[in-house]
């Protein structure tokens, strides 16, 4: 894998000198800039993702809205086109959630991150599995996938004729940890349904690397100077790229991987460290962009799982409470994505849709700081809305505390007052269909 350019595309103020104590607004703009929420950029959609490091898509549409909020033009179709012409995938990465991904980042992440895929598949089902050839187990799935592609339930059950006496979760999980499984279309694709069903990645990409006999050693990063280690290193500088400065601690929530001292160390001679206010260590690559702290930075509507609040392990560069990132709640069917004023997560919105049209609703946690700010969301979710949609001009009534659209049937931007009440943690489980 080779390294990407770092993620932002306006010149930036010079970076802070090295050893400099970061404050958190300089944490947050430098974050905004390298995710392209400060401006949106003009690059393609396999570009935008790249540059990411991927993107959470456990809830099929999320990466839609993600990009829409950082790419400039943005076109779903084009996103949907990478998908059925192959050219992207979902699949489990990170943390062992799906995530979207290039077809080359599929080649290159998913080797980094196979022994965390590993140690989390154990860690829920080791006590079912015990006894198990887990290469027996893969080799008997293969066929059956490459026949059709198949959800998890489906598979354990056609695993279970061979092993009646196995738990059929626990089976396919099992093939989705070993077997690197992709979900093809219709899954994903923009505004379509479909169940989340698995073909084995190597086949759908036609790519050797991926199969499970070029790796036979299921914890190839415990060994050094290995081809592993240098895919983990890259995609660590790629990390720093996308998401730093991050301490050792963040790498290890967005990626999962143990030891990543052992990584730092390996790279030293290749990062700038500084500290956060607290004194924790952080890392980065050179060249990064510092906007500096005082850059405005507009309204940005997030969708519900985005790694920009779910990859480092201090969200306060993110989050301006512990109470505002206890109310973003991330468990059940509940479809609430976040919004962004002045950098920092404002509140939660939804979009309601009807027979007779939609409502984007919009949730502050607490009251509106300004009147400038409450009209600048609210332009931005009549914004999102049409995206969402796909319908015509939209007109505001300022006398109310909606915006209405042309379309047959009301549609309108509901722009709540007061705090929400939802309650939760930061995250949970995704949703058992999209686990691999």
């Amino acid at each position: 894998m080779t390294t990407r350019p770092t993620p932002h595309a306006r010149p930036a103020a010079p970076a802070p000198a090295a050893g400099a104590t970061l404050d958190r607004r300089t944490l947050n703009r430098s974050l905004l800039a390298r995710q392209s929420l400060l401006h949106r950029n003009a690059v393609g959609a396999a570009e935008a993702i790249e540059r990411l490091v991927g993107m959470q898509a456990q809830v099929p549409q999320d990466p839609y809205v993600g990009l829409w909020s950082r790419v400039a033009d943005f076109a779903p179709d084009e996103l949907s086109d990478l998908l059925s012409r192959r050219a992207a995938v979902r699949i489990g990465l990170m943390r062992w959630t799906i995530h979207l991904v290039t077809d080359r980042d599929c080649l290159a992440l998913r080797p980094v991150m196979q022994r965390v895929i590993d140690q989390r598949m154990l860690g829920t089902f080791r006590k079912a599995l015990a006894g198990l050839d887990l290469n027996e187990v893969v080799r008997a799935a293969r066929p059956l996938l490459e026949e059709r592609p198949m959800t998890t339930s489906e598979l354990g059950d056609r695993l279970r004729e061979r092993w009646p006496d196995r738990d059929r979760l626990a089976l396919g999980a099992a093939v989705g940890a070993r077997l690197p499984l992709v979900q093809p279309p219709p899954r994903g694709l923009w505004r379509t349904s479909g169940a989340a069903r698995h073909v084995p990645a190597d086949t759908w990409l036609d790519a050797a690397a991926l199969r499970p006999e070029s790796h036979p050693d299921p914890h190839p990063d415990t060994k050094t100077g290995t081809d592993t280690d240098t895919g983990t290193d890259t995609a660590v500088l790629r990390y720093l790229a996308a998401f730093g400065p991050a301490s050792a601690a963040d790498i290890a929530v967005w990626s999962g991987l143990t030891a990543v001292r052992t990584v730092l160390a390996r790279l030293a001679d290749r990062l700038v460290n500084y500290r956060d206010e607290r004194g924790t260590e952080l890392y980065d690559v050179p060249g990064a962009p510092f906007p500096g702290p005082e850059v405005p930075a507009p309204p940005r509507f997030l969708p519900q799982y985005d790694n920009l609040l779910l990859s480092h392990d201090d969200r306060s560069r993110v989050f301006r409470t512990d109470d505002d990132r206890a109310r973003v709640v991330y468990s059940g069917r509940e479809r609430r994505g976040t919004y962004l004023v002045d950098g920092f997560v404002h509140g939660i919105w939804r979009l309601d849709e009807r027979r007779d049209g939609a409502t984007l609703v919009v949730e502050p946690f607490g009251e509106w700081t300004s009147a400038e700010d409450r009209a600048a969301v609210e332009a931005e979710a009549a914004r999102l809305l049409a995206f969402l949609t796909d319908t015509g001009r939209s007109r505001t009534h300022h006398g109310r505390s909606h915006m209405t659209r042309d379309q047959a049937g009301a549609l309108t931007v509901d722009m709540r007052t007061g705090a929400s009440t939802a309650q939760g943690t930061v995250e949970t489980p995704e949703p058992e269909e999209d686990r691999q």
